[in-house]
């Protein structure tokens, strides 16, 4: 075999959220989530978040795939690809279902025993994200959700729970999902809801705040529980250039980018940074402290940097965003082309933002998130023939192979997102597909469910085999 660069342990795999794939959303004593309460959308139109279920509402996520029921030969199918790793979550609702309960439900973890078991099973190591866009409705409804300091006492005895329960089973964990993402779209990560005239940004970064103390202690508590856990935190990434060479253009880009590296710094360096406490000062924001925080922040640092990469962005002076993307919007890029949701492709930004990572931080990266979201057709003969991804996968795969071998990143493996179809988190649909799996289910909730292999399951397969050298088509 070709040295591509690639440790011979590189984790090859695919990710999914428990919340877009699950379903069985109020079976076996689980609880009502955040993500329970968000109604189908369009490809123009976001979800919509309830005030709790809402009947003759569609909520996509009570069913979702009914992976549930199905993982088992779901994981086969992992399996017959060569999967190294399964990156998904625990819904924190089927262990705790209102969320601040002292015991836990027996059944919600039975159910990640089995899953787990199936993917050892077939040498799949379990990579789990411990709070992915979900929490439980009941902490909304209680205590505001992650602005209530006392969201870090529960939250911490779900890790301890789970860390306990799963520790011969799972050595890769990740504290929240796209933690910045709250300071975009603050329901979706936190269950942050406003009051008439609050400052928005004096309780996104409150709530931040409780969810870095909540991610260092639990970085801390698992590494007591076993030493050999290894424990990310996880970013959207989203590079990002200046619309011209103008300086105005490139501070626009910059600040854009500040807001990421904020999320990223706190949890990587233990401390917020000189530029972070500026942004709070002109923004108004006091971050309230208690004794011993800082301290808690710097004894929980994390191993990894866990981050998804769609896309890259444009910002401009001028403020003007004229595209969409992965929570987020700018410039469009006339130098690059889009998908058909307007995600702008640059396999090439994807090198730039390893390398920007790897730089900046010095800790091992692990891509945990990549993916072209498409229309998928099915043939008359049951095939499904989706070049656009392989090449959309192939490209970014030769840049994450320069990175490493040509730039010396320091990766851990590489986990394309939706490795079987699943809803959309910004939309519900089914129709944005990202996998190598179909499933035969559309955006309305109809279908049989049936799975069945897309070509690019096969030429995934192969790269696999081959530890990234063999990228040709099929």
């Amino acid at each position: 075999m070709k040295n591509t660069g690639f440790k011979e342990n590189f984790l090859w795999g695919g990710a999914v959220a428990a919340n877009q794939c699950e379903g069985a959303w109020n079976v076996d004593g689980k609880g009502v989530s955040t993500a329970d309460v968000a109604t189908g959308g369009a490809v123009d139109k976001a979800r919509e978040y309830t005030e709790g279920v809402i009947d003759g509402k569609y909520y996509p996520s009570h069913e979702a795939i009914d992976f549930y029921h199905h993982y088992k030969e779901d994981i086969k199918l992992l399996a017959e690809m060569g999967f190294k790793c399964f990156r998904t979550s625990i819904n924190w609702t089927r262990i705790f279902p209102v969320g601040d309960e002292e015991t836990p439900n027996e059944e919600g973890l039975k159910f990640y025993d089995n899953l787990f078991y199936e993917c050892l099973k077939y040498g799949i190591e379990p990579v789990v994200t411990i709070s992915h866009y979900e929490m439980p409705y009941g902490l909304v409804e209680k205590y505001g959700a992650w602005r209530d300091r006392r969201l870090v006492d529960f939250y911490m005895n779900y890790c301890k729970t789970i860390f306990n329960r799963y520790k011969d089973k799972v050595k890769y964990w990740m504290t929240f999902n796209e933690i910045n993402v709250l300071a975009l779209h603050p329901f979706i990560p936190a269950g942050l809801r406003f009051r008439e005239g609050e400052n928005k940004l004096q309780v996104c970064y409150q709530a931040a705040h409780h969810q870095f103390l909540a991610s260092a202690k639990a970085v801390k508590l698992g590494h007591e529980i076993d030493p050999e856990f290894k424990i990310g935190c996880m970013i959207l990434y989203p590079q990002t250039y200046p619309e011209a060479c103008n300086p105005m253009d490139v501070q626009a880009a910059n600040e854009f980018m500040d807001t990421t590296y904020l999320f990223a710094d706190v949890q990587v360096r233990g401390y917020y940074s000189n530029k972070a406490k500026k942004f709070f000062e002109r923004n108004d924001i006091e971050i309230k402290m208690e004794n011993g925080d800082e301290e808690i922040l710097k004894e929980g640092k994390v191993d990894y940097i866990g981050f998804s990469y769609y896309m890259t962005i444009v910002k401009s002076a001028k403020g003007e965003d004229q595209t969409g993307g992965n929570m987020l919007g700018g410039v469009k890029n006339p130098y690059l082309k889009a998908s058909d949701w307007g995600w702008q492709v640059d396999p090439e930004g994807f090198r730039i933002s390893l390398n920007n990572l790897y730089d900046r931080y010095q800790i091992p990266l692990f891509c945990v998130e990549n993916g072209l979201g498409a229309v998928d057709k099915v043939e008359e003969d049951g095939s499904i023939n989706d070049d656009y991804r392989i090449d959309y996968l192939r490209r970014h795969i030769v840049e994450m192979k320069k990175a490493v071998e040509i730039d010396g990143v320091d990766l851990m493996g590489y986990t394309p997102w939706g490795c079987i179809d699943l809803i959309s988190a910004g939309t519900g649909e089914m129709k944005k597909r990202y996998g190598f799996i179909y499933v035969d289910k559309d955006n309305d909730g109809n279908g049989t469910l049936e799975r069945s292999r897309k070509k690019s399951f096969y030429w995934y397969k192969k790269v696999i085999e081959s530890n990234g050298d063999e990228l040709d088509s099929i």
